[in-house]
């Protein structure tokens, strides 16, 4: 399993791109992806899954407008 799985699935699951991700967490898109390569701790994993799931959620909102 690759570092990072659970990332990089709900991700593409959700339909969000990890340089979207990268944007709305201060990072450039290349930093964002070296960081990636290595498994991070869970309280960090946790405020990305969230803000995967913040981001399709306003993409959700907006197409339900």
């Amino acid at each position: 399993m690759t570092a990072n799985n659970e990332i990089k699935s709900r991700a593409k699951e959700k339909g969000v791109r990890l340089w979207e991700i990268a944007d709305e967490i201060g990072l450039i898109d290349s930093s964002f992806s070296r960081k990636l390569r290595r498994e991070l701790p869970r309280d960090e994993k946790d405020r990305i899954l969230a803000v995967i799931d913040n981001i399709a959620a306003k993409r959700e909102s907006a197409a339900n407008r």
